[in-house]
């Protein structure tokens, strides 16, 4: 097929599948502007009586609200997912709080992944099968290491979770190998989080502010840590395999 037979909607439908991510990019600066004095901790402080009383009423409706609510934040990248987690953890307690904390976040993020895969991801990835030399081994090396590398994108914190949701999708990762890490590899920092929000109630009684600092703490940051080892330990031993002619 020429280019003068090329059908006239191939380069709409090509700006078309760049919509979703620019969506998303466009709502997510607003959204900085606009939001970040709004989901607070100081918001939770002031609403906590109405939360509690509408969850008491209602269970299903405000947990239903409650995860449509973060799954917004995930996807559109809004301030807020860490006081989102708080607020799971507040209302729902530490295993149904942990639960939907990880359910609307991997909803969020494989939101994210699909909008970037459309578009940009494609070309990318394209790209990528298409390069030769040290691209090409790096895409090799992606692939062959794909779980690996999407584990410790959500182990280690240093990671921020939208570069740990965009990033995939523009190298061609699966999209159920980025389900599933991503539901398994957010557990630890939802426990921490959840757990927080737990007591946060007693937190807010004495006038001071939930310490979200606590995620750094040995305690908490070691075992994180030791986790982000054994998802990169496949990694070590297939270089060191291929280094050995093994």
């Amino acid at each position: 097929m020429t280019e003068s037979d090329r059908p006239p909607t191939a380069p709409r439908a090509r700006l078309l599948r760049h919509l979703p991510l620019a969506l998303i990019v466009l709502v997510a600066v607003i959204g900085a502007v606009t939001l970040r004095d709004y989901i607070s901790f100081d918001t939770l402080r002031e609403n906590r009586a109405a939360l509690l009383e509408l969850r008491d009423s209602n269970y299903l409706l405000m947990a239903g609200g409650f995860v449509a609510a973060y799954v917004a934040i995930v996807a559109f990248s809004l301030p807020g997912a860490a006081v989102a987690s708080v607020t799971g953890g507040f209302l729902f307690g530490l295993g149904s709080g942990t639960a939907l904390n990880v359910l609307s976040a991997s909803i969020g993020a494989i939101a994210i992944f699909l909008a970037a895969r459309a578009g940009l991801g494609q070309v990318l990835s394209a790209k990528l099968d298409a390069s030769e030399g040290r691209l090409r081994r790096l895409r090799d090396g992606l692939r062959e290491n794909e779980i690996s590398v999407l584990l410790l994108l959500r182990l280690v914190p240093a990671v921020p979770f939208f570069v740990a949701n965009l990033l995939p999708a523009l190298v061609g990762v699966r999209l159920g190998n980025f389900a599933w890490t991503t539901a398994l590899g957010i557990i630890p920092g939802a426990l921490v989080f959840t757990s927080i929000g737990v007591g946060v109630g007693s937190v807010f009684d004495r006038g001071e502010t939930p310490d979200l600092s606590l995620l750094w703490a040995p305690q908490v940051i070691g075992p994180l840590l030791g986790l982000a080892a054994l998802a990169a330990l496949p990694i070590v031993l297939r270089a060191w395999r291929a280094r050995r002619g093994v």
